[in-house]
């Protein structure tokens, strides 16, 4: 059976006769119900972005009858957002995001209460706009923003629903500084720690593909509906991996990093060597230099004659690196490193680590 959280809001009295008719079909599934119903009525949520991530989130939101969103959003709509954000048409062009979400939310959901926010999200307003939410869900295209979002979320211990896409692929997890007792609170930095992360390319950069941002919105949406409600599992501690290209899911456990200093201690059994040590075990040892940061920070650079393999795709995959060979792990500040090393060690690898990574070697 999935391991079901507990529901995060109490439910409304009752539902209208005409909230009631519109959304029967939710009535008449096992296990949700009426009650899971009223848990919607009654629930915020705060979506960070009307573009390609938060459209789907808004329509699949207010369809399903949540009480109130707030949708948080400075942007104005640009022809070339029509490829993926379908909550704008091509009359919106020019006008605020937020507008859309207003009018949408309105045709399909008449008793959602759309709270629309003109601003950008930053520090000093991000505690103040997210502080009224059950739940908040980070549609935004930027990973300074991101961080803003996940540090406020972290500070008032409201789950974070998060995804990001970018040419064919996907993720999606469940971000919690403060879960129910019995569950191991999760956040932003162990999946992608601020200092070593980088900026991604934009969409305008490397494309992306439309409508993958749907299916991740919607999954994003759906995530949001089981936390809400306490029904399901939700992917507190699990990362989704979708690539479209090959029409493959997976998933990764996401655990707390263990290290929190710039330049982690050494984990037990896996030792860490100098960028001296890692040159003379290429050369004498024909150690493999593996490289598990992600695509857009080794475009900036990478060691001669390393092997290139994002640590998600790794951790999906560990067998992918023969057991023949020594390897030396790097990423951009050793803590990613130190999970790829520890889960090539439990197959035999021997597996060392770039002590600091590569922003200690620099």
């Amino acid at each position: 059976m999935p391991l079901s959280l507990p529901p995060l809001v109490a439910p409304v009295a009752s539902l209208s006769d005409a909230e009631r008719a519109r959304t029967l079909r939710h009535a008449a599934l096992r296990g949700f119900g009426e009650l899971a119903q009223r848990r919607l009525a009654a629930a915020h949520v705060a979506i960070v972005g009307a573009g390609g991530l938060g459209s789907p989130a808004v329509l699949a939101l207010a369809a399903a009858g949540v009480g109130t969103l707030t949708v948080i959003d400075d942007d104005e709509v640009d022809v070339t957002n029509l490829q993926r954000q379908v909550l704008h048409r091509m009359s919106d062009v020019g006008a605020p995001k937020t507008d859309s979400a207003v009018r949408v939310a309105a045709d399909l959901s008449p008793e959602t209460r759309v709270q629309a926010v003109r601003r950008r999200i930053d520090a000093d307003c991000a505690d103040e706009l997210l502080a009224p939410a059950d739940l908040v869900l980070d549609g935004s295209d930027t990973f300074a923003t991101r961080a803003v979002v996940a540090a406020a979320c972290e500070r008032l211990g409201v789950p974070l629903v998060w995804g990001v896409v970018q040419e064919f692929h996907a993720q999606v997890t469940v971000f919690w500084s403060r879960p129910p007792a019995g569950h191991v609170p999760v956040v932003l930095s162990d999946l992608h720690p601020p200092e070593a992360a980088g900026e991604a390319p934009s969409c305008a950069e490397v494309g992306v593909l439309g409508a993958l941002t749907l299916q991740v919105g919607s999954i994003m949406a759906t995530e949001a509906i089981k936390l809400l409600t306490g029904v399901g599992e939700p992917l507190l501690g699990r990362v989704l991996l979708i690539d479209a290209l090959r029409a493959r899911h997976t998933e990764v456990p996401l655990r707390p990093a263990t290290a929190t200093a710039a330049v982690p201690s050494e984990r037990p059994g896996i030792p860490l060597v100098t960028a001296e040590e890692m040159l003379a075990a290429q050369s004498a040892e024909g150690a493999m230099l593996l490289d598990v940061r992600e695509p857009w920070e080794t475009a900036t650079g990478t060691v001669e004659g390393s092997m290139l393999v994002p640590l998600a795709e790794l951790l999906r995959d560990p067998d992918q690196i023969e057991a023949s060979r020594p390897v030396v792990v790097i990423c951009a500040k050793g803590m990613r490193a130190l999970t790829a090393a520890q889960a090539l060690r439990e197959r035999g690898v021997e597996a060392r680590v770039l002590a600091g990574g590569l922003s200690a070697w620099a």
